[in-house]
């Protein structure tokens, strides 16, 4: 359904936020490109805020070359854009103070994006369910302690989303929080780690013995792929999580977590997007990544990527972006997630993703059905000809 929306000023933008990222950004940093004579919407980005103001130059400065780099390949040079600044107030700050901290930053990327000659045509602070423009003149009275925002599913852009059957968009904290380990360590599945560490990691380091690591990964992923599959589907996201960390024991967790450290265990894992296993999957690979905590966090890498890919393989590039952008906050440079942040943010289509990873399947199961079969020609097949009594015997028949 193509459905267009006309924003009309401040207000509408800040709320429109949410449904242009699908979700609600809590510190955060966005840009959105905007293209032709009425402002359409183009290329998008977001980032955690910066949280040392010594950073903000460099940021914004790479921010906006970013942007501008990437909307130019896709839709073209951008005429303007749209800079959001989200962050609630700390404890014992107030929202306007918020706004008034973050202004310095609101300037610097106002003027690096005229450096590249495209001017920000609104920049506005979202705080505490109310907002602010940074680009106000000054002769118009602004309230101090800005604007409130519509109520939820109140503002034209909420009956907009409805009728186009789009989700309400959720929490951007609520996703992490899927995607993360609780607060509170847990020392059984640390203590899980540990053991599974102390027995796989030479296996993993051991070129005649990595396959068998592989198998035995994959395997228990399957099982636990099926686990997941009879289990009930839970509208709830809290109970579901708790439903799904409950279907995996901490040796097996911690078995699994270690093996997709393997590139090429993690690969195959990667196969499993299509539509029947797509829902189990990305729930599997949501739970490994809750098991990562303590000196384990960075193991999380790969499970988090897995998630990434399957939500953007079923269409849900929000939880896609979240969850990659999450893995390279580990590892910025994991290629896999890389790729695939990469992809995502540039509108491609995974059926490019999914064609390779059936390429490469192909690939290993030839390879294996070949060494099954053995060698061919006289060594392994029997003799490499017949008498020529034998062939005349054949053409008489």
């Amino acid at each position: 359904m193509d459905v267009k929306v006309t924003l009309r000023g401040p207000a509408e933008l800040a709320d429109a936020l949410p449904y242009l990222l699908g979700f609600h950004p809590t510190d955060s940093l966005v840009l959105v490109a905007l293209h032709g004579e009425h402002g359409r919407f183009g290329g998008r980005l977001r980032v955690s805020l910066p949280e040392n103001p010594v950073d903000w130059p460099g940021s914004a400065d790479r921010l906006a070359e970013c942007l501008v780099r990437n909307s130019a390949r896709r839709s073209g040079h951008p005429d303007a854009v749209v800079v959001f600044l989200c962050q609630d107030p700390s404890e014992g700050e107030r929202p306007s103070e918020v706004m008034e901290r973050l202004r310095p930053l609101a300037q610097r990327l106002r003027v690096a994006c005229g450096e590249l000659e495209v001017p920000v045509v609104e920049a506005l602070c979202v705080s505490a369910g109310r907002w602010w423009s940074y680009c106000r003149p000054d002769r118009v009275p602004a309230p101090a302690e800005g604007t409130a925002l519509p109520l939820p599913g109140s503002s034209a852009m909420a009956a907009t989303a409805a009728y186009a059957g789009l989700p309400v968009p959720c929490s951007l904290r609520d996703v992490e929080g899927r995607l993360s380990p609780p607060r509170a360590r847990d020392s059984r599945q640390e203590n899980a780690l540990d053991a599974a560490c102390a027995e796989l990691l030479p296996r993993l380091l051991t070129d005649s013995r990595v396959e068998e690591m592989r198998r035995r990964t994959l395997g228990l992923a399957r099982v636990a792929l099926e686990r997941f599959r009879a289990a009930p589907r839970l509208e709830d996201p809290a109970r579901a999580d708790r439903q799904d960390d409950a279907l995996l024991a901490d040796d097996e967790a911690a078995t699994m977590i270690l093996g997709l450290q393997d590139k090429a265990a993690r690969d195959r894992a990667a196969e499993w997007a299509d539509p029947g296993q797509a829902d189990a999957a990305v729930r599997l690979w949501r739970a490994l990544a809750r098991r990562c905590s303590g000196p384990y966090q960075e193991h999380a890498v790969a499970p988090l990527t897995l998630a990434g890919w399957v939500a953007w393989s079923t269409g849900d590039e929000s939880e896609a972006r979240i969850a990659l952008g999450m893995a390279l906050h580990l590892d910025p440079h994991y290629t896999f997630a890389r790729l695939l942040h990469t992809s995502v943010n540039e509108g491609l289509d995974p059926e490019l993703v999914r064609c390779s990873l059936r390429k490469e399947r192909r690939k290993r199961v030839l390879g294996t059905a070949a060494a099954r079969r053995g060698p061919t020609g006289p060594a392994g097949r029997g003799p490499a000809h017949r008498s020529p009594g034998d062939r005349r015997a054949r053409s008489r028949r």
